[in-house]
């Protein structure tokens, strides 16, 4: 879907921004206007070149702009990547043979193109990245600048593979360039929306069985791994995760949710509160295309989706984003998807993971309380599950 249909979710020029500026060793220069350039600039908090092409060179051509900004980054050690936007695409500049004298990366990705994963997609390709492993180790994927929790995410599951003696391949996309090409045959996820497609796929991990199962699998391809560590550690997490939720459940009722984020954390966040918590999960709106899910999940990327979603179901709960905490309404609010405005976050989120599951439900539990806990009656028995 076209981004100015689309205002809740980026489009394809900053998810292929996305995915390259998470590489060291690349420069990535978007050639566009000042509002493409600062659009992902600040949302990615990334270094990145612009060519702020102005109105004359709308008119009369922006190769030359093109080449004064590579002219001026060249030297620097780093191949260059140059992501096109709408205006240069609509004229039907040849960029390439601009491009024909340097060792650059070209991704044609329009904010008409498509939405962000269509982007980020089409950096990878453009990338190339190839399987030449120097040992048998495991790569992750999933890793997405845009995504508020990457760091956690990727600090949680670089920990998780230590605890297995598992070796870590490329990082999709927080490594370097170099690394791009020695990536291992096999692949674990961290968020399924941004999958590299690199190697064969071993399995997610958001999720304690998850967890428990992929780790598993990698440890079947991986010699002198042991995935028991993790396993007991698995365990050990998810009594305490009971133990909290039926303290809870004894005083309140579970939470009616709605829930909004990309498909993969969604459905991550229903199969973990339904799990832990037995909650009615009344609608899930997707900011990118649900596929063949289930009917009481569907597209919202834009608020008045967003906000007919809430009038109808009126949950106790809401997950998502800035814009949902922003519609209005009495339900208490966990963030789970960007924009997360209005605070500062400076360490690591995560997800993934065992953590990410123990800090989501923390999160829950702590925001049904906080709305709750004056005026719920007091329920009956724990649930068992």
């Amino acid at each position: 879907m076209p981004e100015c249909d689309n205002p809740l979710w980026p489009c394809a020029m900053t998810g292929a921004v996305a995915c390259l500026a998470g590489f060291e060793g690349i420069t990535v220069i978007i050639h566009g206007s000042s509002g493409c350039y600062y659009y992902p600039a600040t949302l990615l908090h990334a270094p990145l070149e612009g060519t702020f092409i102005m109105e004359q060179e709308v008119i009369f051509g922006s190769e030359e702009r093109l080449r004064e900004v590579i002219a001026g980054v060249a030297g620097n050690g780093k191949r260059t990547a140059v992501v096109t936007t709408c205006v240069p695409a609509i004229l039907g500049e040849d960029i390439r043979s601009v491009l024909a004298a340097h060792d650059s990366i070209i991704v044609d990705s329009p904010g008409f193109s498509g939405d962000l994963e269509t982007g980020y997609r089409a950096a990878l390709e453009a990338l190339g990245p190839s399987v030449d492993p120097p040992e048998p180790c495991v790569n992750i994927d999933g890793i997405c600048l845009l995504d508020p929790f990457f760091r956690g995410n990727l600090h949680e599951i670089l920990r998780l593979l230590r605890l297995a003696s598992v070796p870590v391949g490329t990082i999709f996309c927080s490594d370097s360039a170099e690394n791009v090409n020695h990536a291992s045959p096999y692949t674990i996820g961290t968020n399924g929306d941004f999958a590299s497609g690199v190697g064969e796929f071993l399995g997610g991990t958001l999720g304690l069985d998850t967890v428990a199962q992929t780790i598993t699998e990698v440890c079947r391809h991986v010699p002198e791994s042991d995935p028991d560590p993790v396993i007991r550690e698995t365990e050990r997490e998810k009594e305490r995760v009971i133990r909290a939720c039926d303290k809870f459940l004894r005083r309140f009722d579970p939470p009616r949710v709605a829930i909004f984020a990309g498909l993969s954390y969604a459905r991550f966040a229903e199969e973990a509160l339904h799990t832990w918590l037995d909650a009615e999960i009344l609608c899930i709106g997707t900011r990118n295309d649900p596929g063949g899910s289930p009917g009481h999940i569907t597209r919202a990327s834009g608020m008045n989706e967003v906000k007919a979603l809430l009038e109808d179901h009126r949950p106790d709960l809401v997950l998502g984003s800035s814009f949902e905490q922003s519609a209005g309404g009495s339900y208490g609010f966990v963030g789970i998807t960007p924009p997360l405005r209005g605070r500062v976050s400076l360490a690591p989120r995560t997800l993934a993971g065992i953590t990410g599951t123990l800090s989501l439900i923390e999160n829950v539990l702590n925001e049904c309380m906080d709305s709750r806990k004056s005026t719920a009656p007091i329920t009956g028995l724990p649930r068992h599950r």
